[in-house]
């Protein structure tokens, strides 16, 4: 084979490699991911849904940024089930302009998609500028000049600053109470009556109801609608039964994997955070262990 065939079938190869990289540069770009397990903090947005499927999102009004990928304000990001969400949802009930900022939202990636795991959060509203205050003096007195007086007269105290100082004594004295018995009951009448239609503080806005799942032995079980759940195992024991709903994240896409290539059930030491939503039970899988029963039990 002469010299001139290698160099064009070299030639060949290096445009072919360069295409191809150009074209998976291309889809790369076209669909960014955030990485899995990245948690937005102080991260502004507002809630948009529910859709045909009673699935909320996440609307962003600022670029979220994980050192790898850019997204840009106005994407829209699905909020996982979570005890938390069901409290947005139930404040943007009340104020449908409200802006959320997540405090500690968890991002997860499944199947070439990001989610968002809400934990906490607070609620914000926009805030309107005051008028300015027009002054009720006039301009001619506030123009008009202060009279020179000779040194040795006695200064006059302006009457607005007189005014002050009476408003101020008379407080102070108005503050003072008597001396009562030590044995009444005293009832501290500065505190204002707290009033029926409060709406709560921001903190219990922001916690949620979630709960740590750790080292349990379960089986992941497919249901006929296509749901993936874990069902707790003892390896004989007696057991709560529990059903727990898995939401989607690397740790499951992982787990689905090896549950494929295996033609029986596969029993798994399982940890996550378990959270409820609408009366069912969720979990973020945080990690999948593959356990075995050396025999002693028949799977």
């Amino acid at each position: 084979m002469s010299r001139i065939t290698l160099f064009l079938i070299l030639v060949f190869f290096v445009s072919v490699v360069a295409a191809a990289s150009e074209f998976d540069t291309e889809i790369i770009d076209e669909t960014p991911l955030l990485r899995d397990g990245f948690v937005m903090m102080g991260v502004d947005g507002t809630l948009v849904g529910p859709d045909s499927n009673d699935v909320y999102f996440f609307e962003l009004l600022s670029d979220v940024n994980d050192y790898r990928v850019v997204l840009k304000a106005g994407t829209k990001l699905e909020l996982l089930p979570s005890s938390a969400l069901e409290k947005m949802i139930a404040g943007v009930k009340k104020r449908p302009a409200a802006i959320y900022r997540l405090w500690n939202g968890r991002v997860t990636r499944y199947r070439g998609r990001n989610f968002i795991f809400p934990n906490y959060f607070l609620p914000m509203m926009k805030a309107e500028k005051p008028e300015p205050k027009t002054s009720q003096q006039p301009q001619q007195e506030r123009e008009q000049k202060l009279a020179l007086d000779e040194p040795n007269d006695v200064l006059a105290m302006p009457p607005e600053v007189i005014e002050k100082l009476r408003a101020a004594r008379d407080k102070t004295s108005a503050s003072v109470q008597p001396i009562t018995d030590v044995n009444e009951i005293s009832v501290d009448k500065s505190q204002p009556a707290a009033e029926e239609g409060k709406l709560p503080s921001a903190r219990s806005y922001a916690q949620s109801a979630d709960s740590v799942f750790v080292d349990r032995t379960a089986f992941l079980v497919e249901r006929d609608d296509g749901r993936l759940v874990f069902v707790p195992d003892a390896l004989g024991r007696n057991v709560q039964k529990l059903s727990l709903h898995l939401l989607p994240c690397a740790v499951l896409e992982m787990t689905e994997q090896k549950q494929a290539a295996e033609p029986e059930p596969v029993r798994f030491k399982i940890a996550g955070i378990m959270t409820k939503y609408k009366g069912d039970n969720y979990l973020l899988l945080e990690r999948a262990i593959r356990t075995y029963s050396h025999g002693n039990f028949g799977r």
